[in-house]
């Protein structure tokens, strides 16, 4: 699942054993500003099991988010990447670079079933449209690859930054959410907050990303693949 961003190509990973060093780099105090601070390495610990636990019970998919050397970057000679002499292996090319955490998980809201969807991007890749272009490929994902039996009755999924978040707000707006107004969640548990709702439709974004495969095969797209 990527996509290229400017002279970058973003794509989507599942979260894997190895991934627990991006998740204490993501717990940064400020990166944790509007996640009620910084969590304790116990918490952490857990907080990992549960997203390599959630690709096993279908709870939820946790994503790394990856950054790709660009099909433009130069070569330090300024060859281009794929100009190579034999036994060349592009190995002096920058290697693909851990950005953040995209994630969608099962839940309700207004005591209907939905998915929900949250994400976190390593200050140096904020401001690029790299939250963007992951959080867009991971909700065609999951538009694509809802799999448990009441998948079906999960149609949106919504999304819940605060107020003042105007990263994240701006996110939700560039991957085509829709905003349904104010509103007050829990987070953490028992801590009140103002957040705004956003929500997409997950039967069109499958029928977008199927109308998008059929018009731009595999290898000839010019769009994200999920």
């Amino acid at each position: 699942m990527s996509r290229p961003v400017g002279t970058e190509r973003v794509r989507i990973e599942p979260w894997s054993a190895a991934d627990e060093e991006l998740l204490v780099l993501a717990n940064a105090p400020a990166m944790m500003l509007h996640l009620g601070g910084p969590e304790t390495p116990a918490k952490l610990e857990r907080r990992h099991a549960r997203y390599l636990d959630g690709w096993r019970t279908g709870a939820a998919h946790v994503f790394r988010v990856v950054v790709d050397r660009s099909p433009v970057d130069r070569r330090p000679d300024g060859r281009s990447p794929d100009d190579r002499g034999p036994g060349e292996d592009g190995a002096d090319l920058p290697p693909a670079r851990s950005a953040g955490i995209v994630a969608c998980w099962r839940t309700t809201w207004h005591d209907e079933p939905v998915f929900e969807a949250g994400w976190s991007v390593l200050p140096g890749y904020q401001g690029r449209g790299i939250a963007t272009a992951a959080t867009v490929a991971a909700i065609r994902a999951t538009a694509r690859h809802r799999s448990q039996p009441d998948d079906r009755l999960r149609r949106f999924l919504h999304a819940f930054p605060k107020i003042e978040n105007a990263g994240s707000n701006g996110v939700c707006r560039s991957a085509g959410l829709t905003w349904a107004g104010a509103c007050e969640v829990e987070y953490p548990v028992g801590t009140p907050i103002r957040c705004n709702d956003w929500f997409v439709d997950l039967d069109a974004v499958a029928r977008a990303a199927a109308s998008d495969l059929a018009l731009h095969p595999p290898g000839q797209q010019g769009t994200m693949e999920s």
